[in-house]
């Protein structure tokens, strides 16, 4: 099973990458499948990379059923 992880971009860097935090945690993911992407955006992450901009309340949303499930956001 695959998941996307909603995350804000906190910074965005000239090199195509970006500083997101999920859950807190900051991670630099690459913006090569969103390059409309800005600073303050919510994106889908998968495997290192943003697949998509989606809007506050679907991320907030789906963060929100994460939460839920506290394995699901458990770092190893």
């Amino acid at each position: 099973m695959c998941l996307a992880i909603p995350a804000v971009i906190v910074e965005k860097k000239d090199n195509g990458l970006a500083e997101v935090d999920i859950l807190g945690v900051k991670r630099d993911i690459a913006l090569d499948l969103t390059p409309q992407a800005e600073k303050g955006d919510y994106v889908l992450v998968h495997a290192g990379f943003a697949i998509e901009v989606v809007d506050q309340q679907y991320a907030q949303e789906t963060l929100d059923l994460i939460k839920q499930f506290p394995e699901l956001a458990e770092q190893e």
